[in-house]
């Protein structure tokens, strides 16, 4: 039996995340769309073929962005405030003895790319832009869909849907094609829970755009939205 193995990377997921404020909390929160792109190793349309079958994917990745420390059992969980802690295998954190993220996402269509081989396109991803990819495998609803689970803590904790203002001369900054995924993803309320100041500019970048907002009570506000410079 082995005690390590070795993981290697058989794709990136494209997205349009380039940062980690901002991003949905959980896959399927908001229909952010990625492109998986298979490393150069695994490009033969053989290890594919059948895919296209399924609705929905599990995805599983690299925590690629999380400093490598001695791991804790105790983490303190967003959804909780970021002042209540809960055993790290009783959350998704990503400060895990093993950085390994599990995600399910819609799949879209498949595409043939001359220079990248086999993409697949799928929707409702919570990953940043070039996280490595180390397995993919399909839904399956008729075995892994449990009526009646239970969903511990996550599912006492009210989602918090705040009321998302942009301005019509902000709007127009906005491409039409990522316009109401950009309110989905405000909606959220990407703040950390413990952050509350009414007065605070924030900001997260979508899409090659910065998106400056202000919070006050269940109301979002965009200040200013601009193309992001590099």
């Amino acid at each position: 039996m082995r005690d390590e193995l070795l993981l290697k990377k058989i794709a990136v997921i494209r997205t349009d995340f380039p940062e980690k404020f901002g991003i949905p909390r959980q896959s399927g929160l908001a229909d952010a769309e990625g492109r998986i792109v298979f490393e150069p190793e695994y490009r033969n349309p053989d290890a594919l073929r059948g895919i296209e079958a399924y609705s929905h994917l599990w995805i599983i990745w690299g925590f690629s962005q999380v400093p490598e420390r001695e791991w804790q059992p105790m983490v303190r969980p967003p959804r909780l405030g970021g002042n209540q802690r809960m055993g790290v295998f009783a959350t998704r954190s990503p400060f895990r003895p093993n950085p390994v993220g599990l995600s399910l996402a819609e799949l879209v269509s498949v595409e043939q790319s001359r220079n990248q081989g086999t993409v697949l396109c799928v929707r409702g991803v919570d990953m940043l832009d070039g996280t490595p990819v180390y397995d993919i495998k399909p839904y399956l609803p008729c075995v892994e869909a449990r009526e009646g689970a239970a969903d511990g803590f996550a599912g006492r904790v009210k989602d918090r849907r705040l009321l998302v203002e942009i301005p019509d001369e902000q709007l127009r900054m906005v491409p039409q094609d990522k316009r109401r995924i950009l309110e989905e993803l405000l909606m959220q309320d990407p703040r950390p829970a413990y952050q509350v100041d009414p007065d605070r500019v924030y900001g997260m970048t979508y899409a090659g755009m910065e998106i400056k907002f202000q919070v006050r009570g269940d109301r979002l506000k965009v200040c200013g939205i601009y193309e992001k410079v590099h």
